[in-house]
């Protein structure tokens, strides 16, 4: 694909994150189009990465952050008003382009809401029906002028239903998250050279982290005396920084928590092993290759309701896209304290089992470089080409 020439005349494009990954992914591709296209002007819905490249942000991006289909209902109101404000800035402006990324629950209802504005729409992460609805794939025709898919085998799974997707890669690869200092984030925090480090991530959403932190606490309660000396550290969005503190006031240990992306890097280098949540986080720590155990703790009639769901074997993004499970998967019923301290110390103190989670992590990782081996870039040519079409076809 040939890059579009820089425009002489300003335009809008409309972007929309409704979490802390999207956040991310966001920042960086703006910086890319600003990069391109000094002339680009970024308006929507983000949070504070977005906004620190050039965003001015409608409302506040944590007020989408909620995830779970029992934990959305008693909000539903209030997202609807935030739907229709929405909307209602996009009819005022007029982009000259949308982009909505992940967070189809908000997302897909937005550009079907905005399609009579025949303004071009850019999907950005493919909506994961692969995984579970797959019938919801029938309603995305008519919604994009074209999707980004990050992971190899979305686009085509999408062909088989009618829909394009293209494949640019996944940001993850540069992320960053595997070039940490693990020695300078022990000098930094005064932790001894020989002290196990453990990293926990219990999620970037309000109503994920607390389900969570709990079980958490008590791990830790029950690895003091197994691991003596173990420091954990809880790498969280700045968004939810006050949540997290207050909800491991009570843990028997008390927690490093980090805010900074580089310091969290660093924590990558020097951690032992990982206990995360489910999503972006575990390719994180794959790329940085930390040794981890997938858990997660929903609603009981959410989780009722996902397994009759869910057409996938794993939950975990490395087992999904290893083809086996490459990490332990202690889910639900299974997010036991006793359970998962078992599992932390094996990861600590079995080489093997290291070893092995790591030599799948270097496999995952090379199948998510895009075609040009740089995912935002391609993303960003996709946008510009979009939008150069679109110009040109007379808006």
């Amino acid at each position: 694909m040939t890059p579009p020439t820089p425009s002489t005349v300003q335009r809008t494009i409309w972007l929309l994150a409704g979490e802390a990954s999207g956040d991310v992914l966001g920042a960086r591709l703006m910086g890319e189009l600003a990069r391109r296209d000094p002339n680009l002007r970024f308006v929507g819905v983000g949070g504070a990465r977005m906004e620190a490249a050039g965003l001015r942000s409608e409302f506040p991006m944590r007020d989408l952050a909620v995830m779970g289909l029992v934990e959305v209902l008693p909000r539903l109101r209030f997202l609807s008003r935030r739907l229709e404000q929405a909307v209602a800035h996009i009819h005022a402006i007029r982009p000259d382009l949308i982009i909505t990324i992940d967070s189809p629950g908000f997302a897909l209802r937005l550009l079907r809401r905005v399609a009579a504005l025949s303004v071009p729409r850019v999907h950005y992460v493919a909506p994961q029906v692969w995984a579970w609805r797959e019938h919801r794939v029938r309603r995305f025709p008519g919604l994009w002028e074209r999707m980004l898919c990050l992971l190899p085998f979305e686009p085509a799974f999408f062909a088989r239903h009618g829909v394009e997707g293209r494949f640019v890669g996944h940001p993850v690869v540069q992320s960053g998250a595997d070039t940490g200092d693990g020695a300078a984030f022990r000098a930094r925090h005064g932790i001894a050279q020989d002290a196990p480090v453990l990293v926990l991530m219990p999620g970037s959403r309000r109503s994920e982290a607390p389900r969570l932190l709990p079980v958490f606490g008590e791990v830790l309660r029950q690895l003091r005396s197994r691991c003596p000396g173990i420091v954990p550290v809880v790498p969280v969005a700045p968004v939810i920084a006050d949540t997290i503190r207050r909800g491991v006031a009570d843990w028997p240990v008390r927690p490093i928590i980090v805010t900074d992306l580089q310091d969290k890097h660093d924590a990558f280098a020097a951690a032992g092993a990982a206990l995360t949540k489910s999503g972006t986080s575990t390719l994180e720590l794959a790329l940085a290759g930390v040794p981890m155990a997938v858990t997660y703790r929903v609603n009981p009639v959410t989780a009722a309701i996902a397994r009759r769901l869910i057409r996938v074997p794993y939950v975990a993004m490395v087992n999904l896209l290893a083809g086996h499970r490459l990490v332990p998967e202690l889910l639900q019923e299974r997010c036991r304290a006793d359970l998962l301290a078992d599992t932390i110390v094996r990861l600590l103190t079995d080489g093997h089992s290291a070893r092995m989670q790591r030599a799948g992590f270097r496999d995952i990782i090379a199948t998510l470089h895009g075609p040009q081996g740089d995912p935002t870039a391609a993303a960003a040519d996709e946008i510009l080409d979009l939008l150069h079409v679109s110009q040109g076809a007379g808006k």
